[in-house]
């Protein structure tokens, strides 16, 4: 796969794909490139302006292309079931699911529901959403659930006994715990789609470093110019662009050969930048007694996935 590039993505003539957080970054750089490959994209998005902006500029790039906007708040429950009800009513079956937002080192946040942020966002949201879409996906040929972590799910742990961080917050922690739990959870996935004998297959995959808008929110609810000043250094002279950074997305999404369980990321030096390779997660995102137990935490709290 080495040199692998956008005019790889094979033709998507007819998929239906969800890209989550599509407004900007990787999550929009991957749904304008499913589009233009002729898939049938519903553009997941917080806020119905930016996710409108978003829509306009994929049409002006491939105005052949078939794009639908929804709303979906992964930090509310209640946002999950109503974008899912709908994509199930209107789309008979679903091809893809890239579960892509996401939120980075804020500041001590909840969720609707009362979740720490990052958790609910990065996890808990995804979990459910993938949850209520999975008969939708399990009644496609081959379907594909992609989920986005990060190389800092490398010094993620699991607080067992306190996930949603009620004691001691640090956001950087609380951040690798989330993205910890997106490798977790692909693997638990994974295993219970082969017990059923599915068709459907759950891949993970990181950007590596990529210059988005995700590094300056925490800064920006910290009112920090500092932190502010030093994310825009990094990603002028580390970070890789937006593109790029969504080709191992684009990869696990997309390219044939890809296995259940497996994890991409660029091959570059630590994995900051490059093109799509196949990796090794860290040694304790491969527990699968861990993900076993990291499932049935994320059915308590969304009392959801029981069944699965």
């Amino acid at each position: 796969m080495s040199g692998w590039s956008i005019d790889d993505v094979p033709t998507m003539k007819g998929a239906r794909v969800v890209v989550t957080g599509a407004n900007s970054g990787i999550g929009f750089e991957a749904a304008k490139v499913l589009a233009g490959k002729g898939a049938n994209v519903i553009l997941a998005c917080r806020s119905e302006e930016r996710g409108r902006k978003a829509l306009q500029a994929i049409e002006a790039a491939h105005p052949k292309a078939t794009v639908e906007l929804r709303q979906l708040d992964l930090a509310d429950l209640s946002s999950v079931e109503a974008f899912a009800e709908g994509v199930k009513r209107d789309h008979p079956t679903l091809d893809r699911l890239i579960n892509n937002a996401g939120v980075m080192a804020l500041p001590l946040r909840r969720t609707a529901d009362g979740f720490e942020m990052q958790l609910g966002t990065n996890h808990l949201g995804h979990f459910a959403l993938t949850v209520r879409l999975l008969g939708k996906l399990l009644e496609a040929d081959d379907a594909r659930i992609v989920t986005v972590s990060s190389m800092a799910h490398r010094f993620g742990r699991m607080r067992w006994k306190d996930p949603n961080w009620q004691r001691g917050y640090q956001k950087w922690l609380a951040y690798g715990q989330s993205k910890l739990a997106n490798v977790l959870f692909t693997l638990e996935l994974q295993k219970r789609l082969e017990k059923r004998g599915a068709k459907a297959i759950a891949v993970a995959c990181h950007p590596g470093f990529a210059d988005t808008n995700l590094q300056f929110v925490g800064p920006k609810l910290e009112g920090s110019k500092l932190q502010a000043w030093l994310m825009k250094l990094n990603n002028q002279y580390v970070a890789q662009e937006a593109d790029a950074g969504a080709l191992p997305t684009l990869y696990a999404a997309t390219a044939p050969g890809v296995q259940g369980g497996d994890f991409f990321g660029p091959d570059g030096m630590l994995g900051i930048r490059g093109t799509p390779t196949r990796e090794t997660p860290a040694r304790h995102a491969t527990d699968s007694a861990a993900a076993a137990r990291l499932w049935d935490l994320s059915v308590e709290l969304t009392g959801l996935g029981a069944d699965v």
